[in-house]
This record gives structure tokens, C-alpha cells and sequence, in this order.
């Protein structure tokens, strides 16, 4: 597997992988790999002849008060369970390789970023579409992989792929879970024992909500409701918010269609989100 650091070494990769007539599978990354992550290259693996795992932990996406100098980093395990996987080539760039240092022009997402995760991380969604849509201009993937787990995020970057021509296929695949239901996630890393078993607050309020869903519930604010006293229960949980949405990220009162029922919680110091869709 090669591990590449410089976009001309990217593009000269990408090149030479077209010329020999293969697909080319993006997988964009922020490191420190887990099985959630493994799941998104192994879709690719399956589905393109080569596969680019991005690992670049974004410093536009992380407002100054949120965890990007603590944001675990572990490049050799990452690619560890890369080549597991069976991808093919890693793109590990520096800060300074990826944004000029008077660069100003960035994408900026509008509707679908003001809700949920957007109205307390406002410069969050801005970072993620501009750093993606780097992504994509430097490795011109045939497809790309996103998790559903950031459902808001999945959303945006389909909207910004319609809305800008972007040559590239997004593929949501599952969120993956631990064995007792935590969704998998790097900060996962950061709770201690009472934290982590603290967590499984929200992976029990999403199955709480997806049963009152498929008993027949079709108001959201009841169902929402239930969720909310379920993790108001935990002690060590500070809802940051949980709601039901359509998939233009807008507040629904009725299941109608496809709907989100997400949420963010701090767990301690820990800010961890889930989420189920009914459609």
C-alpha cells in the first residue's frame, strides 16, 4: 500500500490508475481508524478497482474552543488496518499541503447546515465541504464513501455534489456499533470507564425511538419526548440536542417520508451523536 503526502503525488497516482483503465474509491478520513471506518474501505475495496483512504485531521472544521490538538492520531495503526482492508493507497497530507496560507475561498453550505449539529458547530459544515471538495478535485474519485453515523454530514455532501457538478457518486453506508450498541466513533476514545458505560445512553434512546416508530408512533415530540427522559436519566449526560428532521435537516412534527431522528450529547467532556432514519 503506498502512503502518499503531496497532492502531485496524488494526482500522478490517480493518473496512472485511469490510464490502466481502474475506478477509483475515496474513502476521506480525519484518522484513528475503527470498524466504522474499516467498513467504508471494505465498500470500496468491493465496489472500485483502487481505493484512496484519506487521513487528514482538518483544522477548518474545528472551531478554537472544540478538540483538534487532542484529536487522536496513530498513523501506523491506521495503516495497520488499511492494508487489512486491502486499500491500496493512503493520502496523509500536512496542513500546509492542503490550504494556502492566504487562501479564501472556501464552500460554505447553506439551509442544511443551520439546523442540528450546525447551530452549535457553525463553522463546522463549512470546513467539512471545503476540505471534501478539495478531496475530490485532487483524487477525482468515481465514488465516495461516507458513514451514516454523521447523517447531517452525509446529507450536505450530497447536496454540495448535485449543487456543484462534482463528477462523484456518494455512497452512505451503516453505522457500525460496538457489541452493547455504542456507535463506534474515535472519540469513543476519550471516556473513561464510567463515561463509556454512561454512553449507552443514547444507543438505548435510538432503540427506544425506533421501537415506538415501528409500533406505529408517528408523532415525533412523543417520541422525541421518551428519548429525551431516557437520557436525562444519566447523570453524566448533557444533551446538546435531539430532533427529528426530514432530509433537508428541517424540524418535522409527523413521520412523513423519510425522516432523521438524531442527536448530540456530551457524555463528561465527550460530545458524541447517533442517529436512526425511518423511511
Amino acid at each position: 500500500m503506498k502512503i502518499l503526502t503531496t497532492v502531485k503525488e496524488v494526482r500522478e497516482y490517480v493518473k496512472n490508475a485511469r490510464m490502466a483503465g481502474k475506478t477509483v474509491g475515496l474513502v476521506p478520513t480525519m484518522g484513528y481508524l475503527h470498524e466504522g471506518h474499516a467498513s467504508l474501505v471494505k465498500k470500496s475495496v468491493a465496489e472500485c478497482d483502487v481505493t484512496v483512504v484519506s487521513i487528514f485531521v482538518n483544522p477548518t472544521q474545528f472551531a478554537p474552543n472544540e478538540d483538534f490538538d487532542a484529536y487522536p492520531r496513530d498513523l501506523e495503526r491506521d495503516v495497520k488496518l488499511l492494508t487489512e482492508c486491502g486499500a491500496d493507497c493512503v493520502f496523509h497530507p500536512e496542513a500546509d499541503e492542503m490550504y494556502f496560507p492566504d487562501a479564501t475561498t472556501t464552500i460554505v453550505p447553506d439551509v442544511l447546515s443551520k439546523n442540528l449539529c450546525g447551530k452549535t458547530r457553525p463553522i463546522h459544515f463549512g470546513g467539512v465541504c471545503t476540505v471534501v471538495g478539495k478531496l475530490f478535485n485532487i483524487v477525482t474519485p468515481d465514488k465516495a464513501f461516507f458513514g451514516q453515523k454523521d447523517a447531517q454530514q452525509l446529507a450536505i455532501i450530497k447536496r454540495m455534489v448535485r449543487d456543484l457538478n462534482f463528477g462523484v457518486e456518494i455512497v452512505g453506508c451503516p453505522i457500525i456499533r460496538e457489541e452493547d450498541g455504542l456507535a463506534k466513533s474515535s472519540r469513543n476514545t476519550y471516556l473513561n470507564p464510567d463515561e463509556r458505560k454512561a454512553a449507552l445512553c443514547l444507543s438505548q434512546a435510538v432503540k427506544l425511538g425506533r421501537e415506538m416508530v415501528l409500533a406505529g408512533e408517528k408523532s415525533t415530540k412523543v417520541i422525541l419526548d421518551k428519548m429525551i427522559k431516557h437520557i436525562e436519566k444519566e447523570p453524566l449526560a448533557k444533551i446538546d440536542y435531539v430532533q427529528a428532521v426530514d432530509m433537508s435537516m428541517q424540524d418535522v412534527d409527523t413521520i412523513c417520508g423519510e425522516t432523521l431522528f438524531a442527536m448530540a450529547v456530551y457524555i463528561g467532556k465527550t460530545r458524541l451523536i447517533d442517529n436512526f432514519i425511518i423511511d
